[in-house]
């Protein structure tokens, strides 16, 4: 890929590329939405302010902006996937429009705007329906997602480490869910608050998981990581 590893230097091109995708339309109905552009849709999600997962965090611009970029290159095209924490569903959205087998998943409360979000932007336009599953993570993995009949090509994730008490759950269901041969793309932000719990996730997902930094966004406090499972884990 050969812009994979945009660093510091390009900050300044990369990140009014990735926001200008997001716009507000000029006027509001009863239900309120963002729009944005995304291979050559225009996808209008709407948000719920009572609920943190509910929204569009730049994570989600960010990694929507280098599938479009490089879905060819990645052959996003019939691949399966697995969003984690998926919010609003831009991302799963954005995946299934480049015609790839998306699973979004989140917590039950989230689920019903999610539904709503990712049948309403793909109805007739995705090459195959995206599935939307409710997720706990580490809660009935085996259950839900047997390790046998596993087979995903990526696991995606945008801005799911933050200060929530549920991080040792989380990297349990990365590691369930990742095979062999499944590459994790992960949008991390970075907040200074967090500083040594984010650290602290990372030292341990590290143990599961080499990583590489894609793209590194500091006026953003975003790095996106590629991470496969690795050889050295216990």
């Amino acid at each position: 890929m050969e812009d994979e590893h945009e660093g510091h230097e390009n900050d300044n091109i990369l990140v009014p590329e990735i926001l200008k995708r997001r716009y507000v339309p000029a006027y509001l109905k009863s239900v309120a939405w963002e729009g944005f552009n995304y291979v050559g849709h225009e996808i209008k999600i709407v948000e719920s302010t009572e609920l943190y997962g509910a929204t569009v965090w730049p994570s989600a611009l960010v990694l929507c902006y280098f599938l479009e970029k490089h879905g060819k290159q990645l052959c996003i095209e019939d691949k399966s996937i697995i969003e984690i924490g998926s919010g609003t569903g831009l991302v799963a959205i954005v995946a299934s429009l480049l015609g790839a087998h998306v699973v979004a998943t989140d917590l039950k409360e989230l689920i019903g705007n999610l539904q709503y979000n990712v049948l309403r932007n793909t109805k007739m336009k995705s090459k195959h329906v995206p599935q939307v599953k409710e997720l706990i993570w580490a809660s009935d993995l085996e259950k839900k997602f047997p390790k046998a009949s596993l087979h995903f090509d990526y696991i995606f994730a945008a801005d799911v480490v933050y200060n929530h008490p549920y991080l040792a759950e989380l990297l349990e269901t990365f590691d369930h869910l990742c095979s062999a041969h499944t590459s994790i793309l992960w949008v991390m932000r970075y907040r200074k608050e967090n500083t040594h719990l984010e650290n602290a996730f990372i030292q341990k997902f590290q143990k599961l998981f080499d990583m590489e930094v894609i793209y590194d966004l500091p006026s953003l406090s975003i790095k996106l990581y590629k991470a496969r499972r690795c050889n050295c884990q216990k």
